[in-house]
Order: C-alpha cells, then structure tokens, then sequence
C-alpha cells in the first residue's frame, strides 16, 4: 500500500471513540479510518504508510452498516461534526457504545463488572449548553455560526435546525448570526476571527440553559480589535425581541484575545441580567455561571447522580471527599446523610457558585475548596472515609491519584466522561488492591460517542 493511493475494504471493528479498523485485500494489517462504524465498505486514502497501524482518510461510504437501520432527522448530520450516530436507531447505538467501554475495561480487568447501558430520560433536545463557532463554511465564503464541519477544524456548518438543543437555543442562534448578516449587507460588517490570521473580532457564542428553569444565559465571545462595539446594545435588543419559551437570565459580552480556539473570557461585561443561571436537580438548586462544570444532560444527570448516591452507599456520620467537585453537585447531594462533605475544584468561579448553592440549599455539612486536588488533598486535616471523583475528561493525574490512593479508603466512586481515562487510572487501582464490584453505563450524549461510566471500587476483600 502506498500513502496518497486510494483504497477500498470493510470496518471490522471500532475502537474508541471513532477510529474504524478497515480490512482491504491489499494488506493483512487494518487501516485506522476515523469516522466510520463497524459493518461499512468504505473507500479512504492511505495518509500514513507503515507497516503497523496504518492510517487512512475516508473518502466516501461504499455500503452502510447492518446496524444502520434510521434516517437522520437533522438536517444537518451529513456535514456537522456534532453527531456521529444518527443513521442508528437509540438501542442500537447504546450498545455500541456500551461495548466499546466493556472492550476497554475489560482488557485491564478481564471480570470488570460491566453489562448494561441506562439510556437518557430524553433522546432530544436534550443539552442544556451549546459553544457555536464564528466562522466561514468555506475559505473566503460568507459569514456563518454553527459548529465545526466534520472532520475539518476551520470550516463552520451552519446548524439551524439542530436536534439535541431546544427551540429557545435555534431562535437565539437564527438570530445571532442574521444580525451579524444584516450588518454585512448595511456595509458595516464585523470580521469574524481568523484562527491562522488572527486576526478578526467574531469569536464563538456560548449558550446554557436550566432544564426546569427554563432560564438562559447567553455569551457573545470577540476579541478586543473594536473595544467595546456600539452594536452591542443594538444586538443585546434583537435578542430580548425573540419569542422565547423560557426567559434570559443574562446576556454577557466576554473578551477573548487568547490564540487557543477555547471559550473563554478576559473580561466580561453584563448586558442584560445577571452573569449566572439556575438548575434544579434532584430537588435541590444551582447556581450555574459561564464557564461551571455542570452536566450537559440536565435529565441524565438526575440519574447519574441517584446511581452515585446508590453506590456511595451508607454515609451517616462518615467524611466524604468530593474531588473535581464543579459547582458542588454530588456534595449537595451527599451532604443530607454525610457527617462532612469536602469539595475540591480547580475552578474558583464553580466553587463560589458551589459555596453559593449550598448556602441556598440549606446544607452546612459542605465544606469547598478552590485549588488543585494534589495540593489541597496535603493541606486538609479531614481524613475521608470515602472518596467520590468525577475528573475532566483527561482523568486524574497519575501523582494525585497516588495521592488519593494513599488515604485507603474502603471504597472509591469513579465518574468518567471519557472510558480511556478510566482505563487507564484503573490500572493504578488495581495495583493498590481496590477491584471494581460495581459498574454502569449512563448515555449522557445521545447521539454522540460520548459516554458516562459510573463504578465502585472496594479494597474491603
């Protein structure tokens, strides 16, 4: 096989989240295709010639899958890089995603106690926070806001009629991008930000919303090349124009001058409302600002969060840690039975939204810390009796986890957004004698390929 020919063979398998092993008669060892599904005949270019692992770009869907049984019914999934698994009906795509986390953990622990996947409460329209990019659908094209286009990270497809969000999301998104349009056709027009370039002033906008609320904040993201803009009242009224079901709980303008194509602010400046808005969880509220970590599924996360405090188990009078805590969540939950309930975040601006929360909530058995979980865990005087973790999707870092691990407690309630970190933070746990005696899948993403693992692990035996 030779790099830059084209090739055509069968997915044989799928490793996580999306690489495709391809068979083709030209040579014995698969080709790693991106984007693809097991069961496909698919034509690709070669783009890394070696003898293991070689590597290839997918030109075109030869055949579909056998387990490719629905019609996407958004409109946009041919081209956006958002979802991955529409042309499968729901219980079809649970379980590949649930056999590739058994793949996975299993190859570390061979008994790992894993069979089943509980599917989200709602299949649509269910994020409750979305990061639209400023871009061009092509080079030099016209000015669009949506997502990335699959497979490219430049090109941005519009996504009007995108089917994970609710309405209010499509309106303020329609919105958003005519006005910037419109400004265009005035002869006035405001660059969007070019990543190569950078230069440009349009960079992304953020959108999160309470499921039960109803209440949205909303974020416009520019750089600073035209300071404070005059348009930016203008533009705070088109949007309070809109019919929403819901209502606003704040419209913010962030700078951001970084060259990273993260979402973030420098600076932020409140329009209209307040720079937060509130959730209800499990009978408890939330106070969620921009950049908090709070589950994207709001629904799912009810029950994530009953299954963790199933797991978590019998916590009367016992000290819990609650490491990568976000804005307090599972503390809060928690903290009714515990005796105490330390929360560590990194995050400053989560742990006053999670200090802010509990204070709502009536809950006094919750303690929160801003810092790295490493250097809090040497400074506290608490000893824990258990600890849960819900990390990033990097997972935990190897020298806190052997930090976390020293403290041997009886029983360790892992999160994981991302069953690669899992996989491998595993193998530490296993080392210090823990095994994991329970486990479940809980499909957060649908839709997506991104997947919530929940597990004990017990040193007790």
């Amino acid at each position: 096989m030779k790099k830059n020919e084209c090739y055509e063979g069968e997915v044989i398998s799928l490793k996580f989240p999306n690489k495709g092993l391809v068979h083709t008669p030209e040579s014995e060892t698969p080709v790693l295709v991106k984007n693809t599904l097991p069961g496909q005949k698919v034509r690709f270019r070669l783009k890394k010639a070696r003898k293991s692992n070689p590597e290839g770009n997918l030109l075109e869907i030869l055949e579909p899958s056998p387990m490719e049984n629905a019609t996407p019914p958004c409109a946009h999934f041919a081209d956006c890089g958002g979802c991955a698994y529409q042309t499968m009906d729901y219980e079809n795509q649970k379980n590949l995603k649930l056999s590739q986390v058994q793949t996975l953990l299993k190859r570390v622990y061979p008994d790992f106690p894993l069979d089943s996947c509980l599917a989200s409460p709602r299949e649509w329209e269910y994020r409750n926070k979305m990061e639209f990019s400023f871009g061009d659908e092509r080079k030099d094209g016209p000015l669009s806001l949506g997502l990335h286009k699959r497979g490219s990270f430049y090109d941005i497809v519009p996504v009007p009629g995108c089917q994970i969000v609710e309405e209010d999301f499509r309106k303020i998104l329609a919105a958003t991008l005519n006005f910037f349009q419109e400004k265009e056709q005035q002869g006035t027009p405001v660059p969007f930000y070019h990543k190569m370039r950078h230069e440009g002033v349009l960079r992304h906008l953020l959108i999160r919303r309470g499921w039960k609320t109803k209440e949205t904040l909303v974020c416009l993201v520019t750089t600073s090349e035209q300071g404070r803009p005059d348009w930016l009242e203008e533009y705070k009224e088109r949007l309070l124009e809109i019919p929403l079901e819901g209502r606003y709980a704040g419209i913010l303008h962030m700078i951001n001058n970084s060259l990273s194509d993260t979402v973030k602010s420098e600076e932020t400046t409140v329009l209209y409302g307040k720079d937060f808005f509130t959730e209800e969880l499990l009978g408890l509220t939330f106070r969620i600002s921009p950049f908090s970590f709070f589950q994207t599924n709001s629904a799912g996360a009810e029950v994530l969060y009953e299954l963790a405090r199933e797991y978590v188990g019998d916590i009367e009078g016992k000290v819990v840690f609650d490491l990568y805590s976000g804005t307090g969540t599972i503390a809060q939950v928690l903290a009714p039975v515990a005796k105490q309930v330390v929360g560590v975040e990194i995050v400053e601006e989560a742990v006053q939204a999670a200090r802010k929360n509990a204070e709502k909530n009536g809950l006094s058995g919750c303690r929160f810390i801003a810092g790295d979980v490493l250097k809090v865990l040497d400074e506290l005087e608490e000893t824990p009796d258990t600890i849960v973790l819900d990390p990033p999707r990097e997972g935990v870092h190897p020298k806190a986890l052997r930090r976390i691990l020293d403290f041997q407690v009886e029983k360790i309630v892992y999160i994981s957004c991302k069953p690669t970190s899992l996989a491998r933070d595993l193998e530490a746990f296993l080392e210090y004698g823990y095994r994991p005696v329970k486990s479940q899948c809980v499909d957060m993403f649908p839709w997506t390929r991104g997947i919530e693992t929940i597990c004990v692990l017990s040193r007790k035996d």
